[in-house]
């Protein structure tokens, strides 16, 4: 009986007492988003260990919405299976150390989800971004368990069509562009409601990627402008 109590142990199929309180207290934690009127609303910010969902077109700001919390991390980022190549310099001007980025680009869907597993469980990353198509219970309950072990935190990008039903997440988040920024709905939470959808400004972080900057910039006299770039 020792023996197969053993195994199963070894193998996360038993849930000790501690280890629930272990569980608990990783729910619990969080790091800060770097946009405070986001972190009001999710009550501190991205949960340290678990996965969170993202729904989202590509390129609209969801690696912007991301960045400010994976430059404060000390462990890695993983990067799986991205729609186009990371841009070393643009990620650097924002302050990002790219030693501590590691991009994985597997040959199929299935391998993508094995080296999102293995890279949560190592305990070397802090956090693994991974993009992906439709995805089964089973599966993000893994990736949960991966998680949980490595105390690491996974970020799912999936676009709008792929994300029928609804899956054992820490976080999901609704993403559409807005013309300061994103806007946002919380579709699930964690000890947490569901919430209507809210505006995030993030001209502060990145004013010439908003409308508002570049309405200013037309509003400028041509002459003005020619002078001041030395035109």
């Amino acid at each position: 009986m020792s023996n197969l109590i053993e195994l199963l142990e070894r193998q996360d199929l038993v849930w000790q007492g501690a280890g629930l309180a272990k569980r608990q207290q990783q729910q619990r934690a969080v790091t800060a988003t770097g946009f405070a009127e986001l972190d009001k609303h999710l009550q501190g910010g991205f949960p340290k260990v678990g996965v969170v969902d993202l729904h989202t077109e590509l390129g609209i700001g969801e690696l912007r919405l991301l960045l400010p919390s994976l430059i404060q991390q000390d462990g890695l980022t993983a990067v799986i299976t991205p729609p186009a190549r990371l841009n070393a310099d643009a990620l650097q001007s924002t302050g990002m150390d790219t030693s501590k980025l590691l991009e994985i680009t597997p040959g199929s869907p299935q391998e993508a989800l094995w080296a999102a597993e293995q890279c949560l469980k190592s305990g070397a990353c802090n956090s693994v971004l991974l993009w992906h198509g439709e995805l089964q219970v089973h599966q993000v309950k893994r990736l949960q368990l991966a998680a949980s072990t490595g105390e690491a935190c996974l970020y799912l990008l999936r676009h709008e069509h792929h994300c029928q039903g609804t899956l054992p997440v820490s976080l999901s988040l609704g993403l559409s562009p807005h013309a300061s920024g994103l806007n946002i709905t919380i579709k699930k939470r964690r000890g947490g409601w569901a919430q209507s959808q809210f505006a995030l400004d993030m001209s502060s972080h990145w004013p010439e990627l908003t409308e508002h900057f570049h309405t200013q910039r037309k509003e400028i006299p041509d002459t003005v402008r020619q002078y001041r770039t030395g035109g």
